[in-house]
């Protein structure tokens, strides 16, 4: 496996609100954890919220005791909730901070457990590029009830309201998902500040066009960049498979 992870201010930004953790060792019962968040709130709330999370999420899964993925992520960001909402309520300068989430871990049989709450995504590249994970926002809704098409959805205003974020309400609920992947398959993990500037296609081809991991990690930020650089741009590039020997 090769990995490479990076978060990037932007142009824009005064702060970096985005928090990144990569770890392709053995933490826990999970054989490697990678996590990206993109926190919300005024001040340094954001920032907090995004930090706290990805830490509380960390110190879980080295502790817990629970053995199946799927279940170890979702008790993790359970514990995350409660413990951003404990700190929000706890301090009149954190109060609504929020953070998105998305959590992955890749087993040497070739499966990929994936967790997310909000609209930071997890995508599948290879010939083409396939996302995952499913935003929780207004407009990701409308379109999936057929009341907005993915084109307006791209430029919409309101694209950026989440309706799912740790730290947001008691009850939280993430999605998860199981992926069968190929030996050419590429993973990326980002937050909305690189798609929202770089277009699918672009995207593929800048992973698939660089010698490694991390030649293609920095081209991706720089290329958000480039295009307006309106938010923090974190990626995680992994090739799960780049160390197996390829029999011909």
């Amino acid at each position: 496996m090769k990995t490479f992870s990076i978060t990037d201010i932007g142009r824009k930004r005064s702060m970096n609100q985005d928090y990144v953790y990569s770890m392709e060792q053995p933490i826990g019962n999970l054989p490697n954890l990678f996590i990206v968040a993109d926190g919300m709130g005024g001040h340094n709330a954001g920032d907090y919220a995004s930090r706290c999370t990805v830490e509380t999420i960390e110190q879980f899964v080295k502790e817990t005791t629970l053995k199946e993925p799927a279940a170890i992520m979702e008790a993790a960001i359970q514990k995350a909730n409660e413990v951003v909402i404990a700190e929000s309520n706890a301090h009149t300068e954190l109060r609504g901070m929020g953070t998105t989430v998305v959590m992955a871990s890749i087993y040497a049989d070739h499966k990929m457990v994936v967790a997310n709450v909000g609209d930071s995504r997890l995508y599948v590249v290879d010939e083409e590029m396939k996302q995952i994970t499913k935003d929780h926002s207004l407009v990701e809704e409308m379109v999936r009830m057929g009341e907005m098409d993915k084109a307006k959805a791209k430029n919409h205003p309101k694209k950026n309201y989440i309706t799912r974020a740790v730290g947001a309400s008691d009850e939280i609920e993430a999605d998860f998902f199981e992926v069968e992947l190929e030996p050419s398959d590429m993973v990326l993990m980002c937050t909305d500040g690189l798609t929202n500037m770089v277009e699918d296609m672009d995207i593929r081809n800048i992973m698939k066009g660089q010698r490694d991991v991390a030649e293609a990690a920095e081209r991706l930020v720089e290329t958000a960049n480039d295009r307006g650089g309106r938010d923090n741009v974190t990626v995680i590039v992994i090739e799960p498979f780049a160390d197996e020997v390829k029999v011909c």
